[in-house]
């Protein structure tokens, strides 16, 4: 199936089509410029992108709810944690295989069922109160992300050809995926308000509008010749669970002792499944990490400043939404209101982010964008308590729009710019799954920090331990910075030293 690609009075524009062959053998239509697109392109990549702003948005929208949630079900911090970790694990565990199962058993295939999934979850999680139940729920909700977003992702990265009309989609994608993130906090807010089940709910109704969408736009190919045998299933119950146990080891440290008997073991059990995952991956014919593909410097730098830009970001907003909150008695709107500059600065870089990415190298930006957070992330630590919002969290969150605006359009554009059309899926689940994996193990750091901090809660002041998460946020993005930097000197020096081998 082609898209076809005419003005809205019929005439055929300077728009030209090209065939490819996609990840499962089928031939895909590629727009090869970034202008003149049909209302069926544009309504595919809305579809493609608001699966993935519904994504962003999940994560922070009950982030905002955590307190109100916590004071109804009874849950301490620790325990509230696995309400996003329970997600982001899902998301993470389970990204390859899905990017995987999108090139083999198609795009739209994987697309639609796991959008389908995903709606389902999000409104039985609302009508249920049991804790184990939520979490389940969340885990079962980022499994599904997990097969949208390398279907999505690839379907764009297939569809729109390398150069200006990819990057033009890229941008508007990734935008809307950083939105989602920035977004979330104001949508949190005014939900929470009406009650913290209305932040479950929400993604339900969006999600189903998208599916009947995406049935409509997204293009039908022949399913390729598979069986189950491609699925590299040791490979991701493997990697899950070693990431599932290291994070669990982290939480339970400052209760049973770092030195204690069980969490050595726990980390020893998570290093020997990570060991299983490299050996699978290494000897199956049809592995979900081609471990070939780590060679790529760009590939590699994109994904570990993807883990450091989002790990510092989602674990820096769970301590400011308890702080906020819990400290100095914030009302969820007033939250979200607090964290609204963030999000229009983000959704206003989607006008020009294509013809940056274009001008500019995606490591710089990834430089920038790093040191905005880090910029942030400090600036927050001068809180004292009868601060006023201008003086202690809106420079902080401008700081923090300008990073996500930057970055993330850039570590997704770096990550699968000159990677073939059959391992874009791959490509795309690597990406995403460094950002998970991130958030996961981040968020596990911070709440063992707080809860090894041993401090009562004061009105006004930081939660326990809260400046020093945030400076060891803050070191964790300025080394980010500093691998950045590094990859932009070694990408400059064979232009400068012609003759170095």
């Amino acid at each position: 199936m082609t898209l076809e690609l005419s003005d809205s009075s019929g005439n055929e524009t300077d728009v030209r089509t090209a065939s490819s062959v996609d990840g499962g053998g089928a031939v895909s239509s590629v727009v090869t410029t970034a202008r003149g697109w049909s209302t069926a392109t544009w309504v595919l990549l809305v579809v493609l992108a608001g699966a993935l702003f519904l994504d962003g948005l999940d994560v922070s929208m009950v982030g905002v709810a955590l307190p109100s949630m916590g004071a109804d079900l009874g849950m301490d911090q620790s325990q509230l944690q696995w309400i996003v970790s329970g997600y982001v694990l899902g998301y993470g565990g389970f990204l390859l295989l899905g990017g995987r199962a999108s090139d083999l058993f198609g795009r739209r295939t994987v697309f639609l069922a796991a959008l389908a999934v995903f709606g389902v979850a999000s409104v039985i999680s609302a009508l249920v109160e049991v804790n184990s139940a939520i979490v389940a729920l969340r885990f079962i909700k980022g499994v599904a992300a997990a097969f949208t977003v390398p279907a999505g992702l690839s379907i764009i990265t297939t569809t729109f050809a390398e150069g200006p009309a990819r990057n033009k989609a890229l941008s508007i994608y990734t935008v809307c995926g950083a939105s989602g993130f920035s977004l979330g906090l104001v949508f949190g807010g005014l939900l929470t308000e009406v009650g913290w089940q209305a932040t479950l709910l929400f993604p339900g109704p969006v999600a189903v509008l998208l599916l009947i969408a995406g049935i409509k736009v997204i293009p039908s190919v022949p399913r390729p010749a598979v069986n189950w045998g491609h699925l590299d299933v040791g490979g991701a119950l493997t990697s899950t669970g070693a990431l599932l146990i290291v994070v669990y080891a982290v939480v339970r440290a400052p209760d049973v002792g770092w030195a204690a008997p069980s969490t050595v073991g726990l980390f020893v059990a998570s290093a020997a499944l990570l060991v299983a995952f490299l050996t699978i991956e290494a000897r199956h014919r049809n592995p979900l990490l081609r471990l070939g593909i780590l060679r790529s410097l760009t590939l590699v730098h994109a994904n570990i400043s993807a883990a450091v830009m989002f790990g510092s970001y989602v674990s820096f907003q769970f301590l400011v939404t308890l702080y906020l909150q819990d400290s100095l008695g914030w009302s969820p709107i007033a939250m979200s209101l607090g964290f609204l500059p963030a999000g229009l600065l983000v959704v206003a870089s989607a006008f020009g982010m294509d013809r940056v990415l274009d001008r500019v190298g995606t490591p710089i930006l990834i430089a920038i964008g790093l040191t905005a957070f880090v910029a942030g992330y400090l600036l927050f630590l001068r809180a004292q308590p009868g601060m006023g919002y201008a003086n202690f969290l809106l420079p902080t969150i401008l700081l923090l729009g300008l990073g996500f605006a930057l970055c993330f359009p850039a570590v997704n554009s770096q990550a699968t710019a000159g990677v073939s059309d059959a391992e874009q899926g791959l490509a795309s689940g690597l990406v995403n799954t460094s950002i998970q994996i991130g958030g996961a193990i981040m968020i596990a750091v911070v709440t063992a920090i707080t809860a090894s901090s041993g401090g009562t809660q004061v009105p006004g002041e930081m939660i326990g331990g809260m400046p020093t998460a945030i400076t060891v946020i803050s070191v964790l993005s300025m080394l980010g910075v500093a691998g950045s930097l590094a990859v932009i000197i070694r990408r400059r020096r064979p232009s400068t030293t012609p003759a170095a081998v």
